[in-house]
C-alpha cells in the first residue's frame, strides 16, 4: 500500500496512455497520488485529474522556475487563480513552491532571485491562510530556503521538502522543526551517497514516498520515463538502508503520506 506524494501526470509524455497508466496504478498497490502543478496550468490539470479519479488529490502552485507567470499578474490576480483552484475539494496543498538558482548562467529567462523569493513567501503566506501544508521546491537555494521559511513561520509550516537533495546538516535543521522530506529514486542511485546518509539519519516517521514522474526513475530504469509503479525499488532501498522490512516502509510513509495532505482512509 504506497501512496505517491508527487507526481506530474499531466506531463505530456504520458498523453498517449495516461487514463490506462492511472487505472492501473491502484492494481500495482499504489492506492494515492498526489498530482502537483508547476504552474496555473499545470495546476488546473492536477486539479482536473484529482477530479476524476478519486484516489487522486491535486496540490496547486508556482514553481520558481515559473514564478514570472505569477509576477506578469501581480498579487490581486494571482491570488485570485489560486482561489479558484484551491476552491476544488480535490485540492489538498500548495506546490511545488520554493527556490531554484540551477543554471542560472545559462539560462538568461530563469525568474531573478528577486521575483523567486518574492513569490515563495507569497505562496508560504497562502497556504497559511488557507490551512493547507506545503511542497517546497528548493535547488542551489540552500540558505535562502532556510532563511525563508524560518521567516515565514518555520516549525508551524507543514512543509515537505520535495526532492531532499541537501546535506544530513541541512536535514536535521528541517527535521528539528517536524516537517517531511521527500524520498524518491535519486536514493536508488549509485552517485546517491548523500541521500543514502540522510535516509539513514532520518526517522522513517518524516519520510514521504515520491516518484517526481516522469522524471528521476530509480535503478534499474534511470533514463527512462518514470511512474508510481516503480517506487517498490525505492521501497526496497529505504529499508535495506534503515533495516527494516518493505513493508514497514510502506505501513510508516503510507500513515505520514495521509497525515501530511489530511486525507481520510475512505475514498471520496
Amino acid at each position: 500500500m504506497i501512496f505517491d506524494t508527487h507526481t506530474h501526470y499531466d506531463d505530456p509524455r504520458y498523453e498517449e496512455e495516461r487514463e490506462s497508466l492511472l487505472l492501473s496504478l491502484p492494481e500495482a498497490g499504489i492506492l494515492r497520488v498526489a498530482a502537483v502543478g508547476a504552474d496555473l496550468a499545470s495546476s488546473a490539470r492536477a486539479v482536473a485529474l484529482a477530479e476524476t479519479h478519486p484516489f487522486i488529490c491535486a496540490v496547486v502552485g508556482v514553481h520558481p522556475d515559473s514564478a514570472c507567470e505569477a509576477e506578469a499578474l501581480g498579487e490581486e490576480k494571482f491570488g485570485s487563480a489560486l482561489d479558484k483552484l484551491t476552491a476544488s475539494r480535490r485540492c489538498a496543498g500548495i506546490g511545488e513552491i520554493g527556490l531554484d538558482y540551477h543554471g542560472e548562467d545559462l539560462y538568461p529567462d530563469k525568474a531573478p532571485r528577486p521575483v523567486q523569493q518574492k513569490w515563495f513567501r507569497f505562496q508560504l503566506e497562502y497556504m497559511k491562510e488557507k490551512k493547507l501544508p506545503g511542497v517546497i521546491h528548493s535547488r542551489d537555494a540552500a540558505a535562502d530556503t532556510l532563511r525563508i521559511i524560518r521567516e515565514a513561520g518555520g516549525s508551524r509550516l507543514p512543509l515537505v521538502h520535495h526532492c531532499f537533495g541537501y546535506e544530513k546538516e541541512m536535514a536535521k535543521l528541517y527535521l528539528d522543526m517536524g516537517h517531511f522530506l521527500g524520498i524518491g529514486g535519486v536514493v536508488t542511485y549509485k552517485n546517491g551517497r548523500k541521500l543514502k546518509e540522510v535516509v539513514q539519519y532520518m526517522p522513517l516517521e518524516r519520510i514521504l514516498l515520491e516518484t517526481d514522474c516522469p522524471y528521476l526513475a530509480p535503478e534499474p530504469f534511470r533514463g527512462r520515463r518514470n511512474d508510481s509503479r516503480m517506487l517498490p525499488y525505492v521501497v526496497a532501498e529505504i529499508a535495506r538502508l534503515k533495516n527494516v522490512s518493505p513493508e514497514e516502509v510502506e505501513q510508516v510513509t503510507w500513515k505520514n503520506a495521509m497525515e501530511f495532505y489530511r486525507l481520510t482512509e475512505e475514498l471520496p
